[in-house]
């Protein structure tokens, strides 16, 4: 360990500073962790875990092959770690891998540090989902998507608002500071230790810009996921997500968690889907240039922080060819922006690069000929040389009559002339012997040394030139950071209007017309997810009408009928309105919702020891705490929890309460039919039912709203079509029937005598009276 100990001596005092994050420390080829980051990666990344040293000096040790480690930070930076990458620094050549010159310990610092919030690699990130770091105080947070440059900052009224706020933005890494702007500023340039230009001043927004969705709203609605396995297929946003850019994909992604309040520019929205819907050959046109545009957000957040490659360049040159035709094709819109074209940019990466770079950019390849003199002639001197060597074969073969002479080439012996050992007789007096192998020898002259010498500076000074270059391109393509970004807005922008178009027409959707009264009218209405999932000729369309008169619907029916499908395709509607969408409707007028909650169904919170009924409340209380009169409030079986009677009392309280006091719009769905009077009781509220045709036993759901309560629940119905077995189906139709007759007053079983309080009528009264 002797001779390791300047190594590990420098080793520890780099990690000292770095004590967060695993640090892969490189050594030659390889980057190397030890101690408790061996052991650490070795679990995480599933490697080999050797040692150094023996006894209490050994140190755990594991490495990855240097040019493999983007695959493993990727995983180690999926499961929430943080990488810090201890390069080589001292003598090296610009873009090399290693150092030339250093005798002894080679310098060695921490040149960047990978966390989750602040990677810029596609081979890191999802395509469709933005990756933001966000960074909070008790009544503020920022937050930033290193990949794009998008920016932006928001004030917070209390910690519920703040974590609704979170909950949306779903950054991939938080941070916690007293400033939250400038904090998180000073973290990205501890981490990426490299240019972030493109990153321009935050966008101030507040909360009440846009419709409020908790968490659990967005869960109930499915807008980004599914509940039941998080899948994207079944979504909301699966429906309206159509792009052809992955740009386009993650704008309509924020839409759709954040709809607009200003009518004006929901309007706005409006308008330019409606352009695109009258026009088939426009929407055509455009996606077929869209469908050769790149992701130019990221790839200019790359180019912007030094970190693109050739590559990079070129998908971003071929996507800005595409502008000047798009550009074309909304020259007479009126409600659709056309991109500026960067005609100057495209000239200068199609001069510089080939079509097909390869992915490194420190090993020469990548610039056309023509672009620079000096470069061409290196290629051309580095040419010569080769073309040297092959001839040089061909004249020894000749002067020595070997026909199985050969010459070849390895890093570590250069150039060489090989002779099979039959031929050894045969070698000219000036071959120098160089190696020998079981079969044959190899020799050099001092003439192919002398070329070697003059090959391989060539080809040093070449890929060095070529690298230099590459890095003056990127620069001045750097320098329309601004540019390439506005254009990148306006491509996603003009994507996710033909996405929600291209929809609109496929599945038969209407323009809502949106307004400030508090009506909700809705002709034919559907539900986007299950008849995209179901076909149009399967869904039964419903219509709502909610005013004044009737702006709390009580939903009655049994399970599977409908209740939910339909209460949620309310919501939908009125948020795919205010995200600027057409709607699944014959028609449909909306009034400007301010947030939507929903209470559907509950499951134990085991972690933090709630139970289903006590979640249900804590969710029924945000709600009655939070609900304006512009909120649209969807509740599903409110007080299912606990007993019949507790829970029939609770729900009628909620109800009173949300109508009396909230009047927000509210559909409510139960099973306490008893309930349903109260409709009678309270002038805007009114009963609805989902139809169900009996023939015998048998139950047909029809899946049809009409007015009216429901005078059953079909409960037992339910459960023998879900193939409980018969003998148990008989027995609850007798248990139900014998607690009919109980609740009837008509069984003649003795009851338990209750003295009464005070004297009280033998009349019969209505249950909330």
């Amino acid at each position: 360990m002797t001779d390791l100990t300047p190594m590990v001596a420098q080793y520890r005092e780099i990690k000292a500073r770095h004590q967060d994050a695993i640090l892969f420390y490189r050594l030659g080829d390889f980057y190397e962790m030890f101690n408790e980051d061996a052991e650490l990666a070795s679990r995480e990344l599933d490697l080999t875990l050797t040692g150094r040293g023996e006894g209490a000096n050994r140190m755990p040790m594991c490495g990855i092959p240097y040019h493999a480690a983007d695959g493993y930070i990727a995983k180690l930076i999926e499961k929430g770690r943080k990488v810090a990458i201890c390069e080589q620094v001292e003598d090296l050549p610009a873009g090399r891998q290693a150092p030339k010159l250093a005798k002894g310990i080679v310098k060695r610092e921490v040149i960047r540090i990978y966390t989750p919030g602040t990677v810029l690699e596609s081979s890191m990130l999802s395509e469709k989902k933005s990756n933001y770091l966000l960074a909070r105080s008790k009544d503020s947070l920022a937050y930033i998507d290193v990949s794009t440059g998008e920016f932006k900052t928001t004030q917070v009224e209390n910690e519920a608002e703040l974590k609704a706020e979170i909950d949306r933005i779903a950054p991939a890494e938080i941070i916690e500071a007293e400033s939250p702007v400038q904090a998180i500023l000073d973290y990205l340039k501890e981490t990426r230790k490299t240019t972030l230009n493109h990153i321009g001043e935050p966008v101030h927004y507040t909360v009440g810009q846009f419709m409020l969705l908790d968490s659990q709203t967005r869960k109930n609605l499915e807008l980004t996921e599914t509940i039941r396995d998080r899948a994207f297929k079944g979504s909301l946003l699966w429906v309206l997500d159509q792009c052809s850019t992955s740009m386009g994909s993650r704008l309509l992604k924020r839409w759709v968690l954040a709809p607009l309040l200003d009518k004006a520019e929901i309007e706005e929205r409006l308008n330019a889907v409606e352009e695109l819907h009258k026009n088939a050959i426009l929407r055509a046109e455009l996606a077929r240039e869209l469908n050769q545009v790149f992701d130019i957000e990221r790839l200019t957040g790359r180019v912007a922080s030094a970190s693109a490659n050739a590559r990079d360049l070129v998908a971003l040159a071929v996507s800005l060819k595409r502008l000047p035709r798009i550009a074309e094709l909304l020259a007479n819109a009126r409600f659709l922006k056309a991109p500026k074209p960067l005609p100057e940019t495209v000239e200068l990466v199609s001069a510089a690069l080939v079509d097909d770079p390869p992915f490194l950019i420190t090993e020469g390849g990548i610039m056309k000929e023509g672009y620079n003199a000096e470069l061409d002639e290196l290629k051309q001197a580095a040419r010569g040389g080769k073309s040297w060597i092959t001839e040089l074969e061909n004249q020894e073969r000749a002067r020595t009559g070997i026909k199985s002479l050969k010459v070849g080439f390895t890093k570590v012996f250069g150039y060489y002339i090989e002779v099979s050992n039959a031929n050894q007789s045969a070698v000219p007096a000036d071959y120098i012997r160089k190696q020998t192998l079981v079969n044959c020898e190899r020799f050099i002259t001092p003439e192919l040394k002398e070329k070697e010498a003059f090959i391989l500076n060539a080809e040093e000074r070449l890929k060095d030139l070529e690298y230099k270059l590459f890095c003056e391109i990127r620069s001045r393509v750097a320098e329309n950071t601004k540019k390439l970004q506005e254009a990148a807005r306006t491509i996603a922008e003009l994507d996710v209007f033909l996405s929600l178009t291209e929809v609109a027409v496929a599945n038969n959707y209407c323009r809502p017309k949106v307004s400030r009264d508090q009506g909700i009218k809705v002709s034919r209405g559907r539900h986007p997810v299950v008849e995209r999932t179901l076909g149009e000729q399967k869904f039964t369309p419903n219509d709502v009408g909610m005013d004044e008169n009737s702006r709390f619907l009580m939903i009655t029916g049994p399970n599977m009928a409908g209740k939910s499908t339909y209460m949620r395709q309310v919501a939908l509607i009125c948020l795919m309105a205010q995200v600027g969408s057409y709607v699944p409707a014959g028609s449909a007028e909306l009034s400007i919702i301010d947030r939507i909650f929903t209470r559907i169904g509950a499951m134990d919170d085991i972690f933090s020891g709630q139970s289903t009924f006590m979640l249900e409340m804590t969710e029924t209380a945000n709600i009655l705490n939070h609900a304006t009169k512009d909120s649209l409030i969807i509740l599903d079986e409110i007080g299912r929890g606990t007993a019949t009677f507790d829970g029939m009392s609770i729900a009628a309280a909620v109800a009173e309460y949300i109508h009396e006091k909230l009047k927000a719009k509210t559909l409510f769905a139960t099973h306490y039919h008893e309930i349903t009077q109260l409709a009678e009781k309270h002038p805007g509220m009114k009963n609805l039912n989902v139809l169900v045709e009996e023939e015998g036993e048998e139950i047909k759901f029809l899946h049809k709203i009409e007015e009216g309560p429901a005078d059953r629940s079909y409960g037992i119905a339910v459960a023998r079509l879900a193939g409980l077995p018969k003998e148990v189906v008989a027995r609850a139709r007798e248990v139900y029937a014998t607690l009919e007759m109980v609740e009837n007053d008509l069984s003649k079983a003795p009851r338990r005598k209750v003295r009464p309080k005070q004297a009280r009528s033998t009349d019969q009264v209505s249950l909330f009276e």
